[in-house]
C-alpha cells in the first residue's frame, strides 16, 4: 500500500519525532522499503564533517516528510483503492470487520450509570452483541459495547453523556437499528444508548400542522397516531425506522419527491452534547433567520455530535385522492427516461419508483406473484379525484412514447396497500432469493438528468456479474440502489461486491452525484467523502467534531474518515520538525 509504505518511510527518517497514531491498516512488510547496507571498508568520516552537515540533513528529512505529508495520495482515489488492502473496513476495504481501540469501562462509571438508570441497563452478553450487530447490514466490528443503557428521559439522557464524557467512554446512539452503513456498532467498546423508550407524543398542534415526539417512536406508530385527525408524516424509508435514526442518517424514502426530506421536515431539535448540556436548535416557527442552523447541523450527524432528544416535525395533510399507476418497459433506460420526462412536465407526482426485471423476479419467487418479469416504474398521484386522473392519463401517453406496455393503476385502498407492499418488501425478497447471503446495498444519487445514464452503465456492469443484484430507484430524484447479494463466507464474492459497489459511486461522482443519497455515512462510506467533497469540508467538519465533542466519545470510528485524523497529525509534526530545524540550525 503506497500510503502505508510512506508512511513507514517518514517514520524512519524522522524516528526522532514522538510516534503517531497508528491507522487501523496492514502495514507492508519492509521488503516495501529500500534499505541501503553499509558498504564493507568505507573510509570513517571526520566526526566534524558529519556535525557540520547535521542540520542540513534534518532539513532534507523535514521536507521529504512534509512532501509526503501534503502529496500522498487520498484513501479515495479509485486508482490507488483497487490495488491496498485497505483493513479499516466498510464497502471499499478487503476486510468487513471494523476495528477499534478498546478501553475497558470503568467498574466507577457503571456504578454510576445504574445509579441513573436503576434496571434500565445491561451488560447481558447476549444483548450487546444484538445492539453491536447492525439488523440489515453486513458490516461488523471487532467489539461490542460493554453495556447497553434505556434511557427514560432527556434528564437522564444528559446524565449518562456527561458521566461518559467525564471517563471518555464511548457512546454509540441507537434507534430503529435499520441502518445500513454500519451506524450503530461499537468498533471501541463503551456505552450503546438505547432510545426506544422516548417515544412519547409530546405535543400535538392540529392547527399548525406540526408534532412534538421522543426519538424512539417509529414513523410507522406515529402515522397510526395521527390518523385520525387527518395529518400524517410523509417521509417513509424502511418499516422499523425511527424518528431520531431518520434525523441522524438524514433519510428520506419514495416520497421525497413530493416532500422533501428529513432536512426539510424538521422545523426544531432538543440535542444533548457530550458534556451534557441540552442543546434546543430552533423555536417551532415554520421559518427563522436567527442565528446559525443547528438543526441542519444535527441532522445527518449520524449521532457523532450529539443524542437527539427531541423532534418537532412538520406534517401534511392525508391527501383526497391517490392514484397508483404501474407499467413495463423493455430497458431501465427506457423506465429512467420516462422518469425524467415526468418530471420535466411539471405533473406533481409523489411517487416515482422504479424496479428492473431482476427485482420484479425476486418478488414473483418470494410473494408467489405472476407479475410480467420486465423493468417496471410505478406512480402516485394525490389530490382530487380529477386531478389525479388527469395526470394518470398524461403519464400514459409519455411513457407510449418511451415504449411503455401494460399500463394499469389502482385506486381502491386495498388495490393500492398491496401495489406498495410489493416495494416495500423488496429487500427481504431479495434474501429470499438468495438464501444465506448478505446484501450489499449501494445508495448513489445524481443529478435527475444523468439518472438515465448511470442506470444504464450500472446496469450493464451488473448484469456482466455472476452475482445476483438487483435495481431499485426513487427515480423522481436520481436516487437508486442496487441489491448485491453476496456469500459473506465467500471472499471472490465479496471482492466482487465491492468491486460494484466502487464502480457505481465513482460513476456518480464523475457526474457530480453523491455516494449516499439517503441511507448515510456510517463506516461504509467513509472513503469516498474526500473524493466528493474535498479535503477542505472535511476538515472543517473535523473541527465542528472537535469543538462539540474533543474527547471523540460521541459514536467514534463514523462519518469522519480516519485518515482525516492521520493527515492532521502529520501536519502538526511536519510543524514540530521545522521548529527541530530552526533550533538546531540557530545552535550551529
Amino acid at each position: 500500500m503506497a500510503f502505508s509504505s510512506r508512511f513507514v518511510r517518514s517514520k524512519a527518517v524522522l524516528s526522532f519525532l514522538r510516534p503517531c497514531r497508528q491507522l487501523h491498516s496492514t502495514p507492508k512488510s519492509t521488503a516495501d522499503v529500500t534499505v541501503i547496507s553499509p558498504v564493507k571498508g568505507r573510509r570513517r568520516l571526520p566526526t566534524w564533517w558529519s556535525s557540520s552537515l547535521l542540520p542540513l540533513a534534518i532539513a532534507a528529512s523535514a521536507t521529504s516528510f512534509a512532501y509526503l505529508n501534503l502529496s500522498h495520495p487520498s484513501i479515495s482515489e479509485s486508482s490507488a483503492l483497487d490495488s491496498r488492502d485497505i483493513t479499516i473496513g466498510g464497502k471499499d476495504s478487503t476486510e468487513a470487520v471494523v476495528k477499534g481501540e478498546y478501553k475497558e469501562v470503568p467498574k466507577e462509571l457503571i456504578t454510576q450509570l445504574k445509579t441513573i438508570l436503576e434496571d434500565n441497563l445491561t451488560t447481558d452478553y447476549d444483548e450487546r452483541y444484538f445492539h453491536g450487530k447492525p439488523q440489515n447490514s453486513f458490516h461488523k466490528a471487532v467489539n461490542v459495547p460493554d453495556v447497553v443503557v434505556f434511557p427514560r428521559s432527556e434528564e437522564e439522557v444528559s446524565k449518562i453523556l456527561k458521566s461518559c464524557n467525564e471517563y471518555k467512554v464511548p457512546i454509540v446512539p441507537y434507534g430503529g437499528a435499520t441502518s445500513i452503513e454500519g451506524h450503530t456498532l461499537a468498533p471501541k467498546g463503551g456505552v450503546c444508548i438505547d432510545m426506544s423508550l422516548m417515544k412519547r407524543v409530546k405535543a400535538l398542534h392540529v392547527d399548525d400542522m406540526d408534532v412534538v415526539v421522543e426519538p424512539g417512536i417509529g414513523w410507522l406508530e406515529l402515522n397510526e397516531y395521527l390518523e385520525e385527525y387527518g395529518l400524517f408524516f410523509p417521509l417513509d424509508p424502511g418499516p422499523g425506522a425511527s424518528i431520531g435514526g431518520m434525523c441522524a442518517t438524514r433519510c428520506s424514502g419514495s416520497l421525497a419527491v413530493r416532500y422533501g426530506t428529513m432536512r426539510d421536515n424538521v422545523i426544531s431539535l432538543k440535542v444533548v452534547l457530550p458534556n451534557g448540556d441540552v442543546v434546543k436548535t430552533a423555536s417551532r416557527a415554520r421559518k427563522s433567520a436567527a442565528g446559525y442552523d443547528l438543526t441542519r447541523l444535527m441532522i445527518g450527524s449520524e449521532g457523532t455530535l450529539g443524542v437527539i432528544t427531541e423532534i418537532t416535525l412538520r406534517l401534511q395533510k392525508i391527501p383526497q385522492h391517490s392514484v397508483v399507476a404501474v407499467c413495463n418497459f423493455p430497458t431501465v433506460k427506457d423506465a429512467a427516461d420516462v422518469a425524467i420526462a415526468t418530471m420535466m412536465s411539471g405533473i406533481q407526482v409523489s411517487r416515482v419508483e422504479l424496479l428492473d426485471e431482476v427485482q420484479i423476479r425476486a418478488i414473483n419467487m418470494a410473494n408467489g406473484k405472476n407479475l410480467t418479469e420486465a423493468p417496471t416504474l410505478m406512480f402516485e398521484f394525490i389530490g382530487t379525484e380529477a386531478y389525479t386522473r388527469e395526470q394518470t392519463q398524461i403519464v400514459q401517453q409519455i411513457a407510449s412514447k418511451h415504449n411503455g406496455s401494460d399500463f394499469m393503476f389502482a385506486e381502491e385502498p386495498e388495490a393500492k396497500k398491496e401495489l406498495w407492499k410489493i416495494r416495500k418488501e423488496a429487500l427481504w425478497a431479495c434474501y429470499a432469493m438468495a438464501p444465506g447471503h448478505e446484501a450489499m446495498i449501494t445508495d448513489v444519487c445524481v443529478p435527475l438528468s444523468h439518472l438515465a445514464e448511470l442506470i444504464s452503465i450500472s446496469k450493464k456492469e451488473l448484469d456482466a456479474s455472476s452475482l445476483l443484484c438487483t435495481v431499485i430507484a426513487h427515480a423522481g430524484d436520481g436516487n437508486f440502489h442496487t441489491c448485491i447479494m453476496f456469500d459473506p463466507s465467500n471472499e471472490d464474492q465479496r471482492r466482487e461486491a465491492e468491486r460494484l459497489n466502487h464502480f457505481m459511486v465513482h460513476s456518480a461522482l464523475s457526474m457530480d452525484g453523491t455516494c449516499t443519497g439517503e441511507h448515510g455515512v456510517g463506516t461504509g462510506k467513509m472513503k469516498y467523502l474526500e473524493k466528493e467533497l474535498g479535503i477542505e469540508a472535511l476538515q472543517t467538519m473535523k473541527r465542528i467534531k472537535k469543538t462539540l465533542d474533543p474527547n471523540d466519545i460521541m459514536n467514534p470510528g463514523k462519518l469522519i474518515p480516519p485518515h482525516l485524523y492521520l493527515w492532521s497529525t502529520f501536519k502538526y509534526k511536519t510543524a514540530d520538525a521545522s521548529n527541530c530545524i530552526r533550533l538546531l540550525v540557530s545552535k550551529w
